[in-house]
């Protein structure tokens, strides 16, 4: 007897089945980036579809970025890259992050990991070049006017540098996507109007253990900083900054301010 537990069989739209067959060419090598798909004519002789249905395929492989439709030319397999990736689902991620605020701090909390894990990763392998990139973040940070979009652009910057440090293009569009999800949906806690200084203060403490190679270090200053960054949000802290021996600002990680000791 056949079991009850059988799947019912579904009917399928011609252009899904056209999809397939085009994909598994795509990923078995056989259509290569660059490549030029068949025709119109000879995909639907191919498939024994009619036209209708290989424009659908057409158009959701175009959708999906893994082919280029350009009028009058045959359709070309396109080269992606990590970021590419991201780019194919941020539209859901972006309702996502808009319709369940549970999902937002979800996001916050991997936010944490990736990027202690980014920046013990850094510290590990930090060429004098990615040390001098992060220099000039820094002095591109302190020179920004405060409350600028300068100033959010320079210090979401510092972040992306570190990622890319890894060498692995699938963190430096991790880093990406998440900085700019974080950006449009909860800024504050990509920039914290008020406390520019203090952010000023933590990247360059960020960027001095990561040239000294002091992986522990590193980790510690990277989770204090987003830690402070989430709490002063959360206790609703818009920054009344103290001083420092350099003129600029500190504050806790509960979100008080706090004097810094001279020397």
């Amino acid at each position: 007897m056949i079991p009850k537990s059988e799947s019912p069989i579904t009917r399928r739209k011609l252009s899904h089945e056209v999809v397939e067959r085009l994909l598994k060419q795509i990923q078995s090598g056989r259509l290569t980036p660059g490549s030029q798909l068949p025709s119109e004519r000879e995909l639907m002789d191919l498939y024994g579809v009619g036209r209708p249905a290989v424009r659908e395929a057409m158009q959701a492989l175009e959708n999906m970025g893994l082919i280029d439709i350009t009028h009058g030319e045959r359709a070309r397999v396109n080269s992606l890259e990590a970021r590419d990736m991201f780019l194919q689902f941020d539209l859901a991620a972006r309702h996502l992050l808009s319709t369940s605020p549970q999902t937002l701090e979800h996001l916050k909390e991997a936010r944490l990991l990736f990027e202690v894990g980014m920046v013990k990763i850094a510290a590990q392998r930090a060429t004098k070049k990615d040390i001098q990139r992060l220099e000039l973040s820094v002095a591109e940070l302190e020179k920004s006017p405060r409350k600028s979009p300068r100033f959010v652009a320079a210090d979401m910057n510092f972040h992306a540098i570190l990622a890319s440090i890894s060498g692995n293009p699938i963190c430096t569009a991790v880093s990406e996507a998440m900085l700019q999800w974080l950006r449009e949906f909860h800024r504050e806690l990509v920039h914290v109007p008020g406390a520019e200084n203090v952010t000023i203060s933590e990247h360059r403490h960020i960027l001095e253990c990561v040239a000294k190679h002091d992986v522990e270090g590193a980790a510690r200053a990277m989770t204090e900083h987003l830690t402070r960054v989430s709490q002063l949000y959360r206790s609703g802290e818009k920054g009344s900054p103290k001083k420092t021996k350099l003129g600029q600002s500190s504050a806790t990680p509960d979100g008080s301010s706090r004097r810094l000791r001279q020397g």
